[in-house]
């Protein structure tokens, strides 16, 4: 997965996934869950290659991170929770595809208010 237009397909995939492009700059896409409205992927160009931000439990993000390094911490989120995966083709597409996944599942939780 490389491109920006895989990553779109991919996460349409999902049960009430959408795109939105939410700012001026349409270089930014974020795929996000309809029942929850929270982005799951944001998806960008920089530095000539596509970059995907994931939202991940903290240890399995540096997990990520540890194994590929194109996994970092995220470009504009929390470091802690997100991580930036580049696709420069170094991380094979199941492990993109379950760290996208993964992502969905934790942007599906909605916190009660009180």
């Amino acid at each position: 997965m490389k491109e920006r237009r895989d990553v779109i397909k991919f996460c349409l995939e999902f049960p009430h996934s959408f795109e939105d492009y939410p700012f001026e700059d349409v270089n930014w896409t974020v795929m996000r869950r309809k029942d929850t409205k929270k982005g799951f992927a944001w998806i960008f160009e920089r530095e000539n290659k596509i970059w995907v931000n994931v939202k991940a439990n903290p240890d399995w993000a540096v997990f990520w991170r540890d194994n590929y390094k194109s996994v970092i911490p995220a470009y504009h989120m929390n470091k802690t929770h997100w991580n930036s995966i580049i696709l420069d083709g170094t991380v094979p597409d199941s492990e993109i595809k379950q760290m996208i996944s993964e992502s969905y599942e934790l942007c599906g939780k909605n916190k009660k208010r009180r």
